[in-house]
């Protein structure tokens, strides 16, 4: 391909998903702080204030578009103030950050989300106090359930796709997982994306060391693939010509085609996906504000907001409408559910066939050691 070309088509790449509001693709992580509106505030909790930690876009504030600010209205309905607003573009960053201070709400994937139960830094949430919460679906309802106790309220949600260009290569998933020109997450879970390829395990987080040596060894086979942090990196590389595969979400492949480049998915049996939720902390002085919150955050319009900004499935049904419904559509809401293996943190404590499972610890020494190679 012409390189000038190429970065052409990266740009314009660029340009879409600035247009479309993606959250997650920044070129260049931010680690610093958001700022936000501060009114007076006039709630019943101590302070009137929250402390929020979340990924970029799942809050937003005005400050990259004055048209999706719902932080603000947010505030100026609810007289809570958002006092510190830290948001991270990393699942790595965002584990980072928790460690660091308690906040009040957290948005956390289901690895972060088994961690803070762990740990005991969050608290079981009251459904009653949440309204909206039976219709966000109940496949999300109980995965974040434990014990009996609710711990999240499900936001958005997405699934992992193998796309390659059509124009180089025919789409084979083994030969994505064996091939150079590849990107691939940088995350202990997409072991479980190679346990599927492999086709050794029914539950692609579940698996006994053995599984889970065969998975590693099939990501063994390349030592020159990518592994992305930021899906930029994905659109560049597409269009720079660099890449055959990756993987990817279905907006990714959207923004590519939309850019005029012959991107298509594998069609495979199935696949990996996540849910994030809201969490609340566990040291909440007065959990007045932070119920408000999760109450904003289930309601139709607020999920609605996030899934079109944001490239990604609200959780709440009927959210699907409007300028989500493009978004609804891309993912498949109803239809393709039965074919992801949404992610858990691999437990270590269950008995798959042929022995016990590897927990997640042992998943993160194997994938350090690949990076290392």
């Amino acid at each position: 391909m012409n390189r000038r070309r190429g970065y052409a088509l990266a740009l314009a790449a660029s340009a879409l998903i600035a247009g479309m509001g993606a959250a997650r693709p920044a070129p260049t992580p931010t680690r610093t702080p958001s700022s936000s509106p501060t009114p007076t505030p006039s709630a019943t909790q101590s302070d009137g204030t929250l402390q929020i930690l979340t990924y970029r876009g799942y809050a937003e504030y005005g400050g990259t578009s004055p048209k999706v600010n719902w932080v603000g209205n947010f505030e100026k309905e609810t007289g809570c103030r958002i006092a510190k607003l830290d948001t991270v573009q990393s699942a790595k960053e965002m584990e980072d950050f928790s460690g660091q201070r308690a906040y009040d709400v957290i948005s956390a994937g289901p690895v972060l989300a088994a961690k803070l139960i762990e740990n005991k830094q969050a608290q079981p949430i009251d459904p009653a106090k949440v309204s909206g919460y039976d219709d966000i679906d109940k496949r999300f309802r109980d995965m974040s359930t434990v014990s009996g106790k609710v711990y999240g309220v499900p936001y958005l949600w997405g699934y992992h796709e193998f796309i390659y260009d059509s124009t180089k290569v025919k789409g084979d998933l083994k030969q994505a997982f064996a091939s150079d020109r590849v990107a691939l997450k940088d995350s202990p879970l997409t072991i479980a994306d190679a346990a599927l390829a492999d086709g050794s395990a029914k539950d692609p987080y579940e698996l006994t060391q053995g599984q889970l040596d065969r998975a590693v060894a099939l990501l063994e086979q390349s030592k020159g693939r990518t592994y992305w942090r930021s899906p930029i990196d994905l659109v560049q590389g597409f269009a720079t010509g660099s890449l055959d595969y990756a993987q990817a979400t279905p907006y990714y492949r959207l923004l590519l085609q939309k850019a005029g480049k012959p991107i298509k998915a594998l069609q495979t049996p199935k696949t990996t996906g996540w849910v994030d939720s809201w969490m609340l902390g566990a040291n909440v002085p007065d959990t007045t504000c932070a119920y408000r919150w999760l109450n904003w955050v289930t309601a139709t319009n607020a999920q609605r907001d996030a899934a079109a900004w944001v490239g990604l499935a609200p959780a709440n049904a009927k959210a699907c409408k409007g300028r989500a419904k493009p978004m609804c559509d891309l993912y498949g809401r109803g239809k393709k559910l039965d074919r992801v293996a949404f992610a858990v943190q691999p437990p270590g404590d269950c008995r798959a066939d042929g022995g016990e499972c590897t927990d997640y610890g042992t998943w993160g020494k194997r994938w350090t050691a690949l990076l290392a190679k």
